[in-house]
């Protein structure tokens, strides 16, 4: 349900207005007296859109838009006038409103501009998000087995509304397999929210997921949804779901079940739509044997499971996707086209990806761009590390006899952590720049998982 700020310095104008959006649109409302109290509200509480009146005294419409471009608040504004001079209107799209009415137009037509400015600042959230993960898409492609298979799972739960849980390798491309269960799906013109678990310190996840008040702790200056509101009618991806603190759990298992939030400083319960796509690359029924996970919650998110292959398991796509990176990664940095010689192929298509899979492979293919001179890539233009067939761990395929596999995984990812640390001096946030990880606060919990210290 949209929130809808009205600010008018008319009482009864605005109160008209109010009543009418809940009436006919559906619509939640705030009202503001002028414009310094609306700029307040706005910088309070999560609105969807402004409903504006230009003429007013003290801070007028004008000064408001003026001043959310220099706040950079992205919400859309329908200014309206009751004087009839439409060039004041246009003055104020050119400050950045969305649209303009006059007073004296019909409450269904107020309320389908409204709609569309939300819809259309929607749109362009999408659009922003398409940019920031254009070249993303590496995971899903490939014409191996493995790769078909996955993208054969992905229509079949896309348009499912039960959970699903995808798991894989770090970098393997989990969140791409949730972005391609919305995007196929009924919910694809909703909301996209991604979640990462292991990203946010403990005290901040319940904020994060579930929104709080205005006050609800030190530093809540304003009302803030959740991402469960914000993903409603759309999918929210957790990711790295198994670092979800435990004293918690209960707490979204809850929420799956009833599909009803709580804010932080609120007992008014709130109905939420969203559809919960979780991500581990870890393997949660050791988590539950070890007690830090719960078997129900568990449950409740491994309704279908989607596994994301490592890339070591598809080599024969590996020159697809390094094909389609490089075409990225030329238009990203403005470069002339590029091709890859057969010997540079075949060397990537030699090393095992272990330390990063998919999202490893793109960068090597940034790193030999920038390296290279020619229009051509050739063997010698692949990064030692790669050409040698080493991996962060050691050698490809070496292990010690008599391990079971998760004893060698166990192993293999301490050493490449070990490795990673030592050739960044044991500095963390390098570190974890380097292995790909959200920030330094993922390291340390793997870290602390392997019993690793200086």
């Amino acid at each position: 349900m949209s929130l809808v700020l009205i600010i008018d310095d008319v009482a009864a104008m605005r109160r008209q207005y109010a009543y009418d959006l809940q009436r006919i649109g559906g619509f939640t409302t705030l009202e503001a007296g002028g414009g310094s109290e609306g700029l307040g509200m706005l910088a309070a509480e999560p609105v969807d859109c402004v409903l504006l009146d230009l003429e007013m005294p003290g801070v007028d419409g004008f000064e408001v838009l003026a001043t959310m471009r220099k706040k950079d608040l992205k919400v859309p504004v329908v200014v309206y006038t009751g004087t009839g001079n439409y060039q004041r209107c246009v003055r104020a799209v050119k400050l950045g409103a969305y649209g303009f009415l006059a007073k004296d137009e019909p409450m269904e037509r107020v309320v389908r501009e409204i709609e569309n400015a939300v819809a259309w600042n929607r749109l362009h959230g999408e659009v922003d998000r398409l940019r920031r993960d254009a070249g993303q898409t590496g995971a899903i492609l490939g014409e191996s087995s493995a790769a078909k298979n996955m993208r054969q799972q992905i229509g079949k739960l896309a348009g499912i509304p039960s959970s699903v849980l995808v798991t894989g390798e770090s970098g393997s491309g989990k969140e791409l397999v949730a972005r391609g269960l919305h995007d196929a799906g009924p919910r694809a013109r909703g909301p996209f929210v991604a979640v990462n678990c292991a990203a946010l310190p403990e005290t901040m996840v319940e904020s994060e997921l579930f929104g709080h008040e205005r006050g609800a702790f030190t530093g809540a200056d304003r009302t803030r949804r959740g991402a469960f509101e914000t993903a409603h009618g759309g999918t929210l991806f957790l990711d790295e779901v198994g670092e979800f603190p435990l004293t918690l759990q209960a707490k979204l298992l809850r929420v799956l079940e009833e599909s009803v939030i709580t804010r932080l400083g609120s007992h008014k319960p709130l109905t939420v739509d969203a559809r919960v796509v979780a991500a581990t690359n870890r393997d949660l029924e050791d988590e539950v044997s070890a007690g830090r996970f719960r078997r129900d919650l568990l449950f409740r998110l491994n309704t279908h499971t989607v596994r994301v292959p490592p890339l070591r398991e598809r080599l024969g796509d590996v020159p697809l996707l390094a094909e389609h990176f490089l075409d990225l990664v030329c238009d990203r940095f403005g470069q002339p086209r590029r091709t890859f010689a057969p010997d540079a192929l075949s060397a990537l298509q030699q090393y095992d990806w272990s330390r990063n899979n998919v999202r490893e492979l793109r960068n090597v293919v940034e790193r030999m761009v920038i390296a290279a001179d020619g229009s051509t890539l050739s063997a010698e233009d692949v990064p030692a590390d790669i050409a040698t067939g080493t991996a962060a761990g050691g050698p490809m395929g070496s292990s010690a006899g008599g391990e079971t596999l998760r004893e060698l995984k166990t192993r293999a990812e301490s050493g490449i952590i070990l490795a990673a640390l030592e050739r960044n001096a044991w500095h963390i946030t390098n570190t974890a720049q380097e292995l790909g990880l959200a920030d330094h606060s993922s390291l340390l919990k793997i870290m602390r998982r392997h019993g690793i210290r200086k």
